[in-house]
C-alpha cells in the first residue's frame, strides 16, 4: 500500500513539472554581441563560444574581424564553432573610416573600396546575415556627413550584391545637432533604405534623450536588427522602456535582437547570462521576430 501511494505521489509530482520542463526546453531566439564576453574571448576562445551556447543564446554578433579572419580564424572555421555550440552566425560588426582626404574631395579611394570588398566576401563566407557599421566619429558638418551617408550607400550597395543586409549601428553622440540638424535623422533621410538599415541600439537612444518608440513610428521597418542593452544587465538600471520597445518592434521592422553588456555589476559571464534570462523570463519578448 505503501509503495502504492508513493508511486502516485511521484506520477502526480511529475505530470504536474511537464509544462515547466517544457517550457525551459523552448528557447527564445536571442543573439549576443560578443564584444559583451570581449575579455572572456581573448582568454580562451573555445571555451567563451561553448558558454554562450550553455546559457541559451541562438546566434552571435561578432566583432573580431581583421584581416579576412574573425577572432584569428578564418570564415569558415568560424563558422563552424559556432554552429558546433548549437548557435548560428548572425551579424558583425566591422567598419574602415574615411581618410582626411576622402572627405575632402567627397570620393572613396579604390584602396578603400577593395578592403570593403575583401570585407564582404569574408563576412558571406563566414555565413554572416547582417553586416553593421558600428561607429564613426562625429563629423564637423553637414557636407562629412553626406559624405559618409554616400559612402554607406556604396558599402550597402555591395553588400546587397552579396546577399547581405548592411546597417548603421548608433551610439549617443548621433542625438546631437549638427548645423541645427539632429545627426540620426539626417543618416535616416540621407540613406538608401535599399542598401542602409539602422541596427538600433536602445540604450544610446535612451542616453541620447529620445525615444526608440518614437523613431520607430517617424522611421518605419528602417530598423533591421535591435541592441537590447542597458547601463549594465537587461533591466538593471530601469531607464530602458523594455516592455514598450518589444510591443513596437514590429513597427520597427526588426528580425533579430542582440543582447549586448558592456559594463557590468558581477563576472562578464555572469552579467551576459542574467541578461538573457530577463529576456527568456520577460512575456513581453516573442519566441522570434524572424518570421
Amino acid at each position: 500500500m505503501k509503495n502504492i501511494i508513493a508511486f502516485c505521489i511521484a506520477a502526480a509530482i511529475f505530470s504536474l513539472s511537464l509544462p515547466a520542463m517544457a517550457g525551459s526546453s523552448s528557447k527564445k531566439d536571442i543573439a549576443l554581441q560578443l564584444y559583451s564576453l570581449r575579455g572572456d574571448i581573448k582568454k580562451d576562445y573555445d571555451s567563451t563560444i561553448k558558454k554562450v551556447g550553455e546559457m541559451g543564446y541562438t546566434s552571435i554578433e561578432a566583432a573580431g574581424y581583421k584581416d579576412g579572419k574573425f577572432y584569428g580564424r578564418t570564415p569558415e572555421e568560424f563558422k563552424k564553432d559556432i554552429e558546433e555550440n548549437g548557435m548560428k552566425v548572425l551579424s558583425s560588426h566591422t567598419h574602415r573610416l574615411l581618410s582626411a582626404a576622402e572627405l575632402k574631395s567627397g570620393t572613396f579611394s579604390d584602396e578603400t573600396m577593395r578592403w570593403w570588398d575583401q570585407c564582404i566576401a569574408a563576412h558571406k563566407a563566414a555565413g554572416m546575415k547582417y553586416l553593421a557599421f558600428p561607429w564613426m566619429k562625429k563629423p564637423e558638418n553637414l557636407r562629412d556627413l553626406k559624405t559618409y551617408c554616400n559612402y554607406l550607400n556604396e558599402i550597402g550597395r555591395r553588400c546587397k550584391e552579396a546577399g547581405i543586409e548592411f546597417c548603421y549601428h548608433n551610439h549617443s553622440f548621433e542625438f546631437d545637432k549638427i548645423e541645427n540638424k539632429l545627426m540620426y535623422d539626417f543618416m535616416l533621410e540621407n540613406t538608401d533604405p535599399k542598401y542602409v538599415g539602422f541596427e538600433m541600439d536602445v540604450y544610446w537612444v535612451v542616453m541620447g534623450k529620445q525615444s526608440p518608440v518614437e523613431y520607430f513610428e517617424k522611421y518605419p521597418g528602417r530598423f533591421k536588427l535591435l541592441h537590447i542593452k542597458d547601463r549594465k544587465e537587461l533591466g538593471e538600471s530601469g531607464m530602458v522602456g523594455f516592455d514598450a520597445i518589444f510591443k513596437h518592434i514590429g513597427k520597427a521592422g526588426a528580425k533579430y535582437i542582440v543582447v549586448e553588456v558592456e559594463r557590468y555589476s558581477f563576472e562578464p559571464e555572469v552579467s551576459v547570462k542574467k541578461s538573457i534570462e530577463y529576456l527568456q523570463n520577460a512575456p513581453f519578448v516573442k519566441p522570434s521576430y524572424s518570421e
